[in-house]
């Protein structure tokens, strides 16, 4: 079936929130008000993709997208090894072991291409970078509609070079990584509107806007500066069909304040502000997957016992809009507040 964003009913796309928050059910839940859902096949293994695409399309007949992450090149081994040192007294601290060495890790991205190639889903959706022109070649050949998300007119150009039909333009009130195509950029901070016109100007493409648009009114402001849609994600993680832990639930409700941290992943990422990120942000180098791997394990003690202090919180700007529910609800509640404004 084919996509097109300027015919969504709803014209709120879920956005693929990576870490187990988008679940099959999630995004069948929403294709079902009229939109489009995102499983986030980010950390996952190719087979986990696959398993995920299959019991997606026993929940819908409707189209839906895969995210995928790009590879980076790889981190400063030294300056990894130096963020390990500091974050010793944490690891003594949970009873976990850091691991002293981290192997290349490409998140299976040849396996996933692979696989999308041969069950091909109706959307692919691409972050922290591009598909190489043979891939993105390929995939179209398959009959995937391919979004690029940016976060720059710079990166926009490229996408639209490589071949995509879409953008996602993500600005930094985003939660969660931001999707700079190289791991050492510093994010910019041109705030969601000014970007899309920034992007609309060098690309003819519809652009999808993404970034802390978590009610009505944000929403509509977004429509109005050129976007065909807007992606949501903060707004949904509290809903009912999120994989979202019950300790980040809860922390988006009581935490005030996010901030833009390398501290969990090497990445610059917007999350709830913590004890962890005050401690150890000053540290972090910008080598992903690198310190994603070299934090897990913290980060996993952190969430068994749902302390926030040390828990990975991402979150957007919008946080405090976001409502308990069934995640259709939200939604179609979402889209209507936005015709009302």
């Amino acid at each position: 079936m084919a996509v097109r964003l300027d015919e969504l009913a709803v014209p709120v796309i879920a956005a693929p929130m990576a870490g187990g928050a988008s679940t099959p059910e999630l995004v069948a839940a929403v294709n079902g008000t009229g939109t489009l859902g995102f499983l986030a096949a980010g950390y996952r293994s190719a087979a986990a993709m696959v398993e995920q695409i299959h019991r997606t399309r026993e929940l819908t007949d409707r189209p839906f997208g895969v995210n995928l992450f790009v590879p980076a090149a790889p981190g400063d081994p030294a300056a990894v090894a130096g963020y390990r040192a500091h974050l010793l007294p944490e690891a003594e601290r949970w009873g976990v072991r850091l691991p002293e060495t981290i192997a290349p890790d490409r998140d299976d991205w040849d396996a996933k291409i692979t696989a999308l190639l041969a069950g091909p889903v109706p959307v692919v959706s691409y972050t922290f970078g591009l598909p190489s022109p043979e891939e993105a070649r390929a995939l179209r050949a398959a009959g995937a509609y391919q979004i690029g998300t940016v976060t720059t007119p710079e990166e926009a150009r490229h996408a639209e070079a490589a071949g995509m039909d879409a953008l996602c333009v993500q600005g930094p009130e985003a939660g969660g990584h931001r999707a700079t195509h190289r791991v050492a950029d510093r994010p910019g901070a041109v705030p969601l509107l000014e970007l899309l016109t920034a992007v609309r100007a060098v690309t003819v493409l519809p652009l999808i806007a993404a970034g802390g648009l978590a009610d009505g009114p944000a929403i509509a402001a977004a429509l109005r500066a050129g976007a065909v849609a807007v992606q949501v994600g903060t707004a949904l993680l509290r809903s009912d069909e999120s994989g979202a832990s019950a300790a980040h639930k809860a922390a988006l409700a009581e935490l005030p304040d996010t901030v833009v941290t390398r501290a969990f992943t090497g990445r610059p990422a917007r999350g709830l502000r913590n004890a962890f990120i005050e401690r150890y942000e000053p540290y972090a180098p910008p080598a992903y997957p690198e310190v994603h791997h070299l934090t897990q394990p913290l980060r996993a003690a952190a969430t068994a016992r749902a302390d926030t202090d040390a828990m990975h919180l991402w979150a957007g700007t919008g946080h405090r809009s976001a409502r308990t529910g069934p995640v259709a609800a939200i939604v179609e509640e979402l889209w209507r507040a936005a015709q009302r404004s």
